[in-house]
């Protein structure tokens, strides 16, 4: 093979570290020879998709041979009548992390910044270096976000600050009186992303929930998913809600047809059903409180969660427990690669699958 004379790529693409998700349960498989594995890495949707988003999906696959409406109108209104705003404040991605690489081609260059916690979404930083910006990373304060250090960092070079609520990996949150004094110290020329992955698992009355900020025009994007609490992990789909002045921006750069037709069949259905939401929901908040009962009859340290997943503080380090765990059939996700040499993250699933976890985990500890 001939050596490549081709262009290089310039040294801020040359200098990422590309995103790695959890391992798949088919590369286990492969791996170990071990059959009915279970993933609780990647905090996905322990039950599935609604079965109205499945047959919308079923219904839609006839319709394949057609573009997708490239504006996604239904699925648009639906979301603006969700949320109280108009439909031109909704932008769909493929999956939110679309909109987070769209922010950072509209609103950064060379020289320029973004303000994000540290650990973060990988995204983040990826999206800002690719565009030649810098990523100033503000460690937590223990397990949540220093939104006064964040805003301590915020210079003339600052164009976009990340905030991630509830928080991966550790699943604290931001309350809404943290984020008012926070905004109250952002300068104008600034825009503020709060990324909302995770909101429809929170319990707690104080969190923030930020979209009511973007309604009003104010200078913040609110990033929602159908991955998580919609199950809609496979077919990539994302929205941001935004000031107009914001979404005409990204109307301009977003990709044709990026929201493809069996993900606007599948969330448009899985908006309307809130009995399999509520249920999704009841089955995480169970999951979490037996994983608080069970690791505090082990004697195993944890971080409560506002999120369909939680962190655990293991006696050995997180890669050596993620790999023992592996030929049990069970695959969690080691927080080495975040900071937390000493954690690992384990996903919400199904009663059966939280009990097999707990068990793998005490007889590898043991």
């Amino acid at each position: 093979m001939k050596a490549y004379t081709g262009p290089r790529a310039p040294e801020n693409l040359l200098a990422l570290k590309p995103y790695v998700p959890g391992k798949p349960i088919e590369e286990l498989e492969r791996e170990y020879g071990v059959r009915d594995s279970i993933k609780l890495a990647s905090n996905e949707n322990p039950l599935g998709p609604s079965p109205k988003a499945r047959e919308a999906v079923i219904q839609a696959v006839e319709r394949l041979h057609r573009y997708p409406d490239g504006a996604a109108h239904e699925l648009t209104a639906a979301l603006a009548e969700k949320f109280s705003c108009d439909p031109e404040q909704i932008v769909l991605g493929n999956g939110s992390d679309e909109i987070i690489q769209m922010l950072a081609q509209a609103y950064l260059g060379p020289g320029d910044s973004a303000v994000m916690s540290d650990p973060a979404f990988l995204m983040y930083e990826i999206s800002v270096q690719t565009q030649g910006g810098e990523a100033v990373k503000v460690p937590l304060s223990g397990m949540d976000a220093d939104l006064d250090a964040m805003a301590g960092q915020i210079t003339e070079s600052t164009r976009l600050v990340f905030v991630n609520n509830p928080i991966n990996p550790t699943g604290s949150m931001v309350t809404g009186r943290q984020f008012d004094a926070f905004m109250e110290r952002v300068p104008p020329g600034v825009l503020v992303v709060v990324d909302e992955a995770y909101i429809e698992f929170s319990r707690d009355p104080d969190c923030l929930v930020s979209h009511t900020y973007a309604v009003q025009g104010l200078p913040v994007v609110t990033l929602r998913t159908f991955s998580k609490a919609y199950g809609l992990a496979g077919l990539r789909l994302g929205y941001g809600i935004m000031p107009k002045e914001v979404a005409q921006i990204l109307q301009r750069i977003r990709l044709p047809f990026n929201a493809n037709l069996l993900a606007q069949a599948g969330a448009l259905a899985a908006l309307s059903d809130w009995e399999h939401l509520e249920r999704t929901r009841q089955v995480v908040h169970e999951g979490l409180d037996t994983f608080y009962k069970e690791l505090g009859r082990m004697g195993l340290e944890f971080q409560p969660s506002q999120a369909n997943f939680l962190m655990i503080r293991v006696p050995r380090p997180a890669d050596e427990v993620f790999k023992s765990l592996l030929p049990l059939g069970v695959i969690v996700r080691s927080m080495a690669s975040y900071g937390y040499p000493g954690h690992i993250r384990v996903s919400v699933g199904r009663p059966e699958e939280n009990r097999r976890c707990l068990d793998a985990l005490a007889r590898v500890l043991s």
